[in-house]
């Protein structure tokens, strides 16, 4: 093999190299930027209010201190209504450790109170009406679709995330969840 032919190839084995290192930079402060905006949402999150059925509004950081199951929903949303049971379980099951969860409804008033009047739940419901959605994609829901579930822990930190219906075993997970 020749010098000239040996000197391209260790060039272009260099240029690889340099390339891949700004690729792999770029990666690297792409999912940073993206850890710190979820960073960012949980902590709005707990700044927030929404209103509950009543009208009194339900400030997000009562929650706080204990761990929190929080479940985007919404009555037109089969897969939201058929988990809603199984969550109020988790719930019935699991508030004497500590467990709470708060269901936002992205829905209006009047079908949530008609379907709570059919279907009583006994874990705490809120309206974040449509712009519930947006919230939930900041959570990192990114599809926007429903329903979508974040499990905090007691200092407020997200340590999971669901898209789509829940099943038994998602929140035996959660049982043991160290929160």
């Amino acid at each position: 093999m020749s010098a000239s032919r040996t000197s391209r190839r260790g060039l272009l084995a260099a240029a690889g190299l340099a390339l891949a290192g700004v690729g792999a930079g770029l990666v690297w402060r792409t999912i940073k930027r993206q850890a710190q905006a979820l960073q960012e949402a949980e902590n709005h999150f707990w700044r927030q209010q929404f209103a509950r059925l009543d009208g009194v509004a339900l400030a997000t950081s009562t929650f706080k201190g204990r761990p929190l199951v929080l479940n985007f929903w919404a009555t037109w949303c089969p897969p939201c209504v058929e988990e809603l049971p199984l969550i109020d379980n988790f719930f019935q099951q699991n508030k004497t450790k500590g467990w709470q969860v708060l269901g936002l409804a992205v829905d209006q008033a009047g079908p949530v109170t008609r379907f709570l009047a059919q279907s009583p739940l006994s874990f705490s419901v809120a309206l974040a009406g449509f712009p519930g959605i947006e919230i939930s994609r900041s959570l990192g829901n990114s599809s926007g679709a429903l329903p979508f579930t974040v499990v905090f822990d007691s200092t407020g930190q997200v340590v999971h995330r669901k898209m789509g219906k829940l099943t038994t075993d998602d929140l035996r997970l959660w049982e043991r969840l160290p929160v």
